[in-house]
């Protein structure tokens, strides 16, 4: 093959992403950390199925339409560390293809030497041993061996060559990595994408992308919608729509006028063209007459509609959230609030209006959004105040979109966004660099004790912005979080001996010890961290753990320590079991 088209780059894609869906547990594994929180096959697994999805109906088009519109779909899709630095890679490598029908093995190096720039870019303090090195690596070994009779072939062998020699070297250059006895998650994931890639220029078959996430979908709970049930929150209707010459002229398509109409007939509107494809978001409890609408100017390529009254009713949060007062705010994942009355069309100027039975809240100056998993947290921190909460935490990272969402949601001039994981902060941070509706500033807070912290003690009275940052990252600074949890593996790690199955107590990456019981492997924590220095500690349990067991370790702990006051909070979070927030 003498050069590179866009159908061929499609289907190499679609086959990296399969491979890395066979292969994605295998990266999950590679953990550095001995607990069951690895992530990074699924956050580069999804990542690179949106850039997928995005170029599936392409058909006939060019190496630059191609490349661009599948680092769109990374770049909203993101998630994690590993999800972003990928989505970046491959937005620099589309830079480098601009203005090409195809390319040739020189172009196509030189445009993976611009995704090296761009994921660097990405990232404000770059650690080698990681996918960043093992990328940056096999691209310069690879570049320096073209000729004028390389064939891709040729070159894609010589990066996979040294992708695999530079991830073994990756614990040489990451002490944690040696210590744990692994190679980087996200290197190895990488490899797995470019040997689907390579596979596809082969005109090998790889897993299709469909078996390689079977049996993930949700099951939905058809029973919690029956034959008496009132359609209260309508239908997220979500859809791509290809204009067709037969029924519109594409130059003259206008999207402002149907991002109108769609406002006119339901909510939550989000609507955006690339060339010929409208992509459409839009909550209606008439799909149907939008639907009807749209096929005016073109087919369908791809179609999802979901009852929301069903989805409220599976989630207690939900429930909590629709109840509250004003100043609590809808945390669910479409909840896009518009701030414009949809019969009028005039910004509401104070409470909430229900046109079109769709709740729509006026704009603020100031809003905040937080990252939570468990049903328990997610409620105590719409209870302190938090505008929308981002479903995520450990093991199940935030997409780039889902943040968008969130900000759509909040409709503020500025908001504070709270990653509380230090996995999601480089995610939050290019969703704000996309987002331009809101001055969108991301707080560095790394634990859900130091976005406690942050968000209860926020005071926005002053109206200097730089100081409100600075006064919600130093009340975080104030706060130590401490995490219990099972080990899945064994593992010998800050001179603690990990036993498979044994409970270990750790703060950050520092494990301070290993007991066979979890009630000890609180009591344990409590006393390596000095709790009795603290005036507050609050105890958050798990999904996993027991009213009963929590009782008596708070009972434990308060009788270990007059001083400080306990706090109980049934967070339901998964993975850890407890987290000892001490202040």
């Amino acid at each position: 093959m003498e050069v590179l088209n866009g159908d061929t780059f499609a289907s190499m894609l679609r086959s990296g992403a399969a491979m890395l869906g066979e292969k994605r547990e295998e990266v999950n594994d590679l953990n550095v950390f001995p607990i069951p929180d690895g992530d990074t096959g699924d956050n580069m697994y999804m990542t690179i199925d949106s850039g997928n999805t995005e170029v599936m109906s392409y058909d006939n088009s060019s190496l630059e339409e191609v490349a661009a519109s599948a680092a769109k779909g990374m770049l909203l899709g993101a998630r994690g560390n590993s999800g972003v630095i990928l989505s970046r890679i491959f937005a620099g490598i589309s830079h480098g293809l601009e203005g090409r029908e195809e390319t040739d093995v020189r172009g196509l190096s030189e445009a993976f030497k611009s995704g090296v720039e761009e994921a660097y870019r990405a990232v404000s303090i770059p650690v080698e041993g990681t996918i960043l090195t093992v990328y940056k690596d096999a691209v310069r070994y690879a570049s320096e061996r073209v000729t004028d009779d390389s064939t891709f072939e040729d070159f894609f062998d010589d990066f996979i060559l040294e992708l695999h020699s530079s991830l073994e070297r990756t614990p040489e250059l990451l002490a944690v990595l040696k210590e744990s006895g692994v190679v980087d998650s996200g290197g190895a994931g990488f490899i797995y994408i470019v040997e689907g890639m390579r596979k596809a220029l082969a005109g090998e078959k790889t897993v299709s992308c469909e078996q390689a996430i079977s049996g993930s979908k949700k099951k939905v709970d058809i029973s919690l919608f029956t034959e008496d049930t009132v359609l209260e929150f309508g239908y997220c209707t979500e859809f791509l729509l290809r204009l067709q010459k037969s029924k519109v002229d594409k130059d003259k398509f206008d999207l402002d006028g149907l991002i109108e109409y769609l406002n006119s007939e339901g909510d939550s509107v989000v609507a955006f063209r690339d060339d010929s494809i409208v992509k459409v978001h839009v909550h209606t409890k008439e799909p149907g007459v939008i639907l009807n609408h749209c096929q005016k100017y073109g087919e369908f390529l791809t179609l999802k509609i979901e009852n929301m009254t069903l989805q409220h009713h599976e989630s207690e949060l939900k429930k909590h959230i629709e109840s509250s007062s004003d100043k609590s705010v809808a945390a669910m994942d479409e909840g896009i609030l518009s701030s414009v009355d949809a019969s009028s069309g005039e910004t509401l100027t104070g409470g909430y209006s229900s046109g079109n039975g769709f709740r729509k809240k006026v704009r603020k100056k100031y809003g905040i959004v937080s990252v939570a998993a468990g049903e328990g947290i997610k409620e105590f921190f719409i209870s302190l105040g938090c505008d929308a909460v981002v479903d995520g935490g450990q093991s199940m990272n935030p997409s780039t979109e889902d943040f968008i969402k969130s900000f759509d949601e909040v409709n503020a001039d500025t908001i504070f966004v709270f990653a509380n994981n230090s996995n999601i902060y480089l995610t939050a941070c290019q969703a704000a660099e996309l987002y331009k509706d809101s001055d969108i500033r991301v707080i560095d807070t790394k634990t859900i004790g130091e976005g406690y912290a942050a968000i209860s003690m926020l005071d926005t009275s002053s109206d200097n912005i730089d100081e409100i940052i600075s006064n919600a990252r130093g009340s975080a600074a104030t706060v130590v979080t401490g995490v219990v949890s099972k080990a899945n593996r064994e593992a010998s790690m800050d001179g603690v001996s990990v036993r498979d199955g044994d409970y270990i107590g750790f703060v950050g990456d520092k494990i301070y010890l290993d007991t066979e019981n979890r009630d000890d492997a609180v009591i344990g924590l409590a006393r390596e961290l000095e709790c009795g220095n603290y005036d507050v500690a609050i105890l958050i349990a798990g999904k996993d753990t027991t009213l009963e067991e929590t009782g008596k370790i708070k009972d434990r702990l308060s009788g270990a320590y007059k001083r400080t006051e306990f706090v109980v909070i049934e967070g339901k979070q998964p993975i850890f079991d407890y987290m000892l927030v001490l202040m």
